[in-house]
């Protein structure tokens, strides 16, 4: 095991709320989900083959996620979106893009280790995939939902929706713009919180919540590992990121490629640009 000292993309102050309220405790109300950590405990699995890595890092700021896998039936839809006995989904606390969803698996066995051994369990990964495609349904139709009245791609179904134009006897409504091409599914090859998480996440990059550097890079270089490309070779050279320099790498704009260098309000600024362009196609 590599003992190079891990990146991080999440600051201090975005572990500091990363994780929801106890729904169990009287003095936090459920529906008030992210004012305060969560404080309820989680029995934890049994140890798993040394080869594993647990990611048991010293901040209880890190188990955040627990109280969703936890209490998934104590949130409101705004916050837990679905959930069944392996898996929860929830919106992001802090959207890297226009759409941003995590899916937690609830497994005892897996959900503390590190992605690149817990995913090497080919039926858990088959599992994660299949969740992570109907997690990804959605997030293409919030997509649509959002941005379709702004597409050209969209523009006949909007058409249809809004009245402009009546269907013949038998036909359906267009199907519009693919939105499920402009989603990523993976995960970070340091994550930030001990507890497995997989990030499907519109292409924009567009946020307020994409402070710095950090930010962008982890969604934008080899930090970000689509969860397709899972199990990972040995040789693999995303097992090791702090080596490859991910988070600190040039900014580079995710749709024209455009380099930044380290000028990361410049990127903003285009990020913006970017979007409205990418909103519109």
């Amino acid at each position: 095991m590599s003992t190079e000292k891990p990146e991080e993309a999440m600051t201090q102050d975005e572990l500091s709320q990363a994780g929801p309220a106890d729904p169990s405790s009287s003095r936090s109300p459920i529906r008030n989900a992210f004012t305060t950590l969560m404080t309820s405990k989680r029995k934890h699995p049994d140890s798993p083959p040394r080869k594993s890595r647990k990611l048991h890092f010293s901040s209880s700021r890190r188990d955040g996620l627990s109280a969703y896998t936890s209490h998934p039936e104590s949130y409101p839809p705004t916050v837990v979106i679905f959930h069944n006995p392996d898996f929860v989904a929830i919106h992001d606390l802090y959207p890297k893009s226009s759409v941003h969803m995590l899916l937690l698996p609830r497994s005892e066995k897996h959900t503390l280790l590190h992605p690149f051994d817990a995913l090497e369990d080919t039926k858990f990964l088959a599992q994660c995939r299949e969740q992570a495609a109907r997690l990804k349904k959605i997030v293409a139709k919030e997509l649509q939902r959002r941005h379709g009245r702004y597409s050209a791609l969209d523009a006949p179904r909007q058409a249809v929706l809004n009245g402009d134009v009546e269907l013949e006897d038998g036909q359906e409504i267009p199907a519009g713009r693919d939105w499920e091409k402009e989603i990523m599914v993976g995960l970070h090859a340091v994550p930030s919180m001990n507890h497995l998480h997989i990030h499907v996440i519109s292409v924009d990059r567009f946020s307020d919540c994409v402070k710095h550097r950090k930010h962008y890079n982890s969604f934008a270089t080899g930090f970000f590992v689509p969860l397709d490309d899972f199990p990972l070779a040995e040789d693999d050279k995303r097992r090791h990121p702090g080596k490859e320099g991910y988070l600190n790498a040039d900014l580079k704009c995710w749709r024209c490629g455009e380099t930044f260098g380290n000028k990361f309000a410049r990127l903003k600024e285009h990020l913006e640009l970017e979007f409205a362009d990418w909103r519109a196609e």
